[in-house]
């Protein structure tokens, strides 16, 4: 199993609405690393769902329930979507700030590539930002 990073900015989609909704296909990835990302994932991988501009805070899982596929939202072949589902709410939101203090964490995506919506993470790395959220 992968173990990966979404960012959405809440006022766009937010993890409540995300809940209510129940599943929904990750869209509007226009970044290459980003989209790769995407195609590297694998249905039943776990995500940490990040609420960028506002709030900067992991909080919640959620899980891959279907693979890569065209976006419906652009006729553009370049960009795919991944359908994920909520899985749990973090019990206390990690802020960036926890993060970046937390030397473990220092060399993840979110701190050395901010702007990317969609990274990696080591087994580890997802463990101890759950652990910080528990």
């Amino acid at each position: 199993m992968n173990h990966w990073l979404v960012k959405s900015e809440p006022f766009k989609y937010s993890w409540e609405k995300f809940n209510q909704d129940g599943r929904t296909f990750w869209d509007g990835v226009r970044n290459y690393q980003a989209r790769n990302n995407l195609k590297a994932m694998k249905e039943g991988d776990l995500v940490l769902f990040y609420h960028s501009n506002e709030g900067k805070n992991v909080v919640g899982i959620a899980k891959v329930v279907r693979e890569f596929y065209q976006d419906p939202t652009t006729d553009d072949a370049n960009w795919v979507v991944v359908d994920l589902s909520p899985v749990e709410s973090l019990k206390n939101p990690v802020s960036l700030e926890q993060i970046k203090a937390e030397p473990s964490l220092v060399d993840i995506s979110l701190v050395r590539q901010g702007r990317l919506s969609v990274m990696p993470l080591k087994a580890a790395e997802f463990d101890k930002i759950l652990e910080m959220g528990s």
